[in-house]
């Protein structure tokens, strides 16, 4: 079994429609994810009930992940399907 050494790295993000944006990593995988189920908790819940702030979200070139204007961003590994979110509880 491998390890992965080098943490996936975000290159670009569309949100094409609705809370579903479409990733691409610097490895070449393109992802589209519907996040609309992950946006809960005080920092993501303003992105559910705004979803013209949803559709601001941007590659944070530094980070190498996507992040929005009210500070929220996700973990580049979960959204490429490399690491197992956090559960809640």
């Amino acid at each position: 079994m491998s390890t992965r050494t080098r943490t996936a790295r975000i290159s670009s993000v569309e949100p094409p429609d609705g809370f579903a944006l479409r990733i691409g990593f610097e490895d070449g995988t393109v992802r589209e994810l519907d996040l609309e189920s992950e946006l809960w908790g005080p920092v993501f819940e303003p992105l559910r009930q705004d979803p013209q702030l949803f559709r601001e979200v941007r590659v944070d070139e530094e980070l190498g992940t996507i992040v929005w204007p009210n500070g929220a961003d996700l973990d580049p590994d979960v959204l490429h399907g490399d690491a197992a979110q956090a559960s809640s509880g």
